[in-house]
């Protein structure tokens, strides 16, 4: 036992060595692996495009079904594409392919709102019975406001409006200084109105999105100032989505103010009636306007002529009517609090989605503003069996790689992959879907120098191009 426990001591320095050495090494082989270097990036992951046949689109008339009393144009198009579904009168489910849409839209919007100084917020949608009453709106807004009492019998309304509740919000905030104004919050929330015969489908619903913006000035001056650039604001959100659009001269309702503009997208389809002077252009809502009146009062010569329009946007002037009730007050330059000026500024967001489709679509396919389309490019392999089925693969490739290598295109590419069908029957559904671009890989795509049928829906124009001139043509497809 002496002998092994002599052994054992001379050996153990030598144990102890190789095992610490062992430790030592492992725990910097896990260092290695483990850790990166501090100035590397990690790349973005490669993104499948998304497939036609998984898509949850799912149509709700069958081929050559009526669509009973819906006589207007996008609502006819947007339940028999999938786009919506119908739950309740005036109520529908967004389904994945609007939303993305409307998603695109809101960043659009968030975007402008933006640019001129607005901050987004988030306000509750169920508002105390109280506030309203403090402003004298409760009984004003009649049966189309949904009202509800809870377990306490206390009163509160599903809000169609929040010029009560931001007007509390800003009196809250007790120390505001003048220089902190104009202040801007804005919102993108579900709004609700108990029409009473809702129709055209998103065009007039009980529950519908709506961006609306409350601003908060130090004077009439400012606020005016600030009115002007948002409808300047608003001017630029329908340029960009290629819309024909009008400012016209409004009543103010039950919002109150002083100043009202309401933004109109000239449609057969639209319910408020128009006057719009061929000289000078000025516009009107004609509820705002003497009956029968026909001589334009701004520039007394032009004759006022009678249109329709969606109303998509409304803007007011406020002055002191809520910040007065509210005690909303700021601080001004000499130390004194004082009442602040507001406007607000709504912009249907979902009739503006409808109403594009409205104004830009024919009776049987929908045509997108190009910047707000759900996907910007489908790519239609050839049908399984045919002669240039081996182009199957260059068609999974080519969507996978348009979509990873253009920034532009990130997520915006889809593949229809329900090639069991001849490529008419999906072009057919690609036109009544909208996709800007198709690109339809064929025969020609296997040969020495392969190239690519691409037809541009928005212009009508077909052409075949290469791979280069391909990505080059969608290098400059306009994306949010």
């Amino acid at each position: 036992m002496e002998g092994f426990m002599h052994h054992c001591h001379r050996k153990l320095p030598t144990l102890l060595s190789r095992t610490l050495f062992k430790a030592l090494k492992r725990s910097y082989i896990s260092c290695t692996i483990h850790t990166s270097p501090l100035v590397s990036v990690p790349s973005k992951p490669t993104i499948p495009p998304p497939l036609v046949s998984r898509l949850f689109q799912p149509s709700n008339f069958r081929e050559g079904q009526e669509g009973g009393d819906m006589t207007c144009r996008s609502q006819r198009l947007m339940l028999h594409t999938g786009l919506i579904h119908p739950s309740n009168p005036g109520c529908f489910y967004y389904l994945p392919v609007a939303l993305r849409s409307m998603e695109k839209l809101v960043r659009l919007i968030d975007e402008e709102m933006h640019a001129i100084g607005g901050q987004k917020i988030d306000m509750p949608a169920l508002c105390s019975a109280e506030l309203w009453k403090k402003s004298g709106r409760w009984e004003l807004m009649g049966k189309e406001m949904f009202r509800l009492l809870d377990r306490h019998n206390a009163e509160y309304c599903l809000g169609p409006t929040h010029e009560e509740a931001v007007a509390e919000l800003f009196a809250s905030q007790t120390t505001i200084s003048y220089k902190k104004l104009p202040l801007l919050l804005y919102q993108v929330t579900r709004k609700f109105r108990d029409e009473q015969k809702p129709k055209f489908g998103l065009l007039r619903g009980r529950e519908f999105y709506m961006k609306d913006m409350y601003s908060f000035d130090i004077n009439e001056e400012a606020a005016l100032q600030t009115y002007h650039s948002v409808c300047q604001s608003y001017g630029r959100i329908f340029d960009r989505l290629g819309l024909t659009w009008v400012q016209v001269q409004a009543a103010t309702g039950n919002i109150g103010g002083t100043l009202s503009h309401e933004f109109q997208l000239p449609a057969d389809i639209g319910e408020d009636q128009l006057l719009v002077c061929g000289n000078c252009g000025f516009s009107a809502n004609i509820e705002t306007m003497e009956q029968g009146q026909t001589e334009c009062s701004q520039c007394q010569t032009g004759t006022l002529t009678e249109s329709k329009g969606i109303e998509v946007g409304h803007t007011f002037y406020l002055g002191a009517k809520y910040s007065q009730a509210f005690k909303a007050l700021f601080v001004n330059a000499s130390n004194v609090p004082a009442v602040a000026e507001m406007g607000c500024f709504g912009l249907g967001v979902t009739r503006i989605l409808a109403a594009s489709i409205e104004v830009m679509s024919s009776e049987d396919a929908i045509r997108w503003p190009g910047c707000i389309a759900p996907y910007q490019v489908c790519v239609l392999p050839p049908k399984k069996g045919s002669k240039a089925n081996e182009a199957t693969l260059v068609a999974e490739k080519l969507s996978q790689s348009l979509g990873n290598s253009l920034p532009n295109l990130r997520g915006e590419v889809v593949l229809d992959d329900r090639v069991q069908m001849t490529i008419g029957k999906r072009l057919k559904d690609a036109k009544v879907l909208g996709y800007p671009y198709v690109v339809v890989v064929g025969q020609k795509a296997l040969e020495n120098l392969p190239s690519f049928e691409v037809i541009c829906q928005q212009s009508g124009e077909t052409m075949f191009l290469s791979k280069e001139g391909l990505v080059d043509l969608l290098s400059k497809a306009e994306t949010i």
